[in-house]
């Protein structure tokens, strides 16, 4: 009993096969017409994933680059700078508010300033800095050796020629206070650094009893987060002057905007132009099945039917140019982060849903001119042979 109540009637057979979607079919009608036509269809899924690659690789440069392009700026110095007004010292927890500001990320570099005089009473300035925060600063310094041992100095190629032309110890006196030092390296940027002697700032305030006067700070974040912080930097010391280097910021501006602009540029060209070769494709499939789709109309399909089909094989390969183009973007984002800023461009998911939908979109609007054409399909004049 139990085995002849699992058994259907014929009648109940044929009820099921008609109320259930014939989806194996119409993937099996999709697949076929994949295959019988592998040239277009493999053209037509090339352009679709170089579309989708193009995309996801801008899409996961994006953040990345910007980020990456701001941590290249600040290889080159500081972007805002705070001086004591009326040459006045800066507060002694100056340093301390600019760090709770900004950040522990943020780099900023105290420098204090004196005149000194050399043996023979030549005028030269010397500045007291923590040097390893300045070795962080400024990479684009050109130095021969940094200090790293007691009154040492790092002198500037301009200053060496007053204070240690042949490269050996020197005193130098700051208001009847002397101080013997020794070049532990020598400095070149082209600009005044170069008429600089620079010592530790513990040792340069022991010598001179100067505090620091000013601080160079590297502030991360876009122009808009800069000048923010800059705003209230300038309600926690009122006492000193608080500007930006506008070279600096402008140039770091500009570059943003136009590799912004290029990405941009270079995903729409390429989406562009995947989407004319799936449209010539689509146009293609149109004239060479169009027997194949008079015979379906001279069988009872209806228009919406057919330009169904139709649109189906068409989403079929922006879906499938999506999933194999977002992998390939992947890697050459990867392979971009690597090569140009010798860091690893993490991957985002998150845009795959983007890259989808709009592989989809493109393939469904080059559709469009296609089923138009589709529409004109008479299955009468076809079928005739005429």
């Amino acid at each position: 009993m139990s085995t002849l109540g699992t058994l259907h009637t014929p009648k109940q057979v044929a009820e099921r096969r008609t109320q259930s979607p014939h989806i194996s079919m119409f993937a099996r009608m999709l697949l076929r017409a994949a295959v019988l036509r592998r040239k277009r269809a493999a053209s037509a899924l090339l352009a679709m994933i170089v579309a989708a690659a193009v995309a996801t690789a801008m899409m996961n440069l994006y953040v990345d680059v910007q980020a990456k392009l701001r941590t290249e700026f600040r290889n080159y110095g500081a972007n805002v700078v705070i001086v004591a007004k009326e040459g006045k010292p800066l507060p002694a927890d100056a340093l301390a508010k600019v760090e709770s500001i900004l950040g522990a990320k943020t780099l900023a570099v105290p420098f204090a300033y004196a005149v000194a005089r050399t043996h023979d009473g030549q005028s030269v300035v010397v500045v007291g800095t923590d040097f390893t925060r300045a070795r962080q600063l400024n990479h684009w310094w050109k130095v021969s050796h940094w200090p790293d041992l007691p009154n040492e100095a790092l002198v500037g190629m301009r200053a060496a020629s007053v204070a240690s032309p042949n490269r050996e110890p020197f005193a130098l006196t700051f208001q009847g206070k002397a101080i013997q030092l020794s070049p532990a390296g020598m400095l070149q940027t082209g600009a005044g650094e170069d008429s600089r002697i620079y010592l530790d700032q513990s040792e340069f305030q022991n010598w001179t009893g100067v505090a620091p006067s000013t601080i160079e700070v590297a502030a991360n974040g876009t122009a808009a987060e800069v000048e923010t912080s800059i705003r209230q930097l300038a309600q926690l010391l009122p006492a000193a002057d608080i500007r930006p280097v506008r070279q600096i910021m402008e140039g770091e501006a500009n570059v943003l905007n136009k590799t912004r602009a290029t990405l941009y540029a270079s995903a729409t060209l390429v989406v562009l132009t995947s989407a004319l070769c799936v449209l010539a494709t689509l146009i293609g499939w149109v004239f060479d099945r169009r027997r194949d789709f008079a015979i379906m109309k001279a069988l009872g399909a209806s228009e919406r039917l057919v330009n169904g089909f139709f649109a189906a094989e068409a989403a079929a390969l922006g879906v499938v140019g999506a999933i194999l183009g977002f992998f390939i973007g992947i890697g050459v984002a990867a392979w971009i982060g690597r090569v140009n800023f010798h860091a690893p461009v993490v991957p985002r998911f998150s845009v795959f849903p983007y890259v989808l939908a709009g592989s989809v979109a493109v393939a469904l609007i080059s559709a469009i001119l296609p089923i138009e054409l589709l529409r004109r399909v008479q299955p009468a004049i076809i079928l005739r042979g005429e």
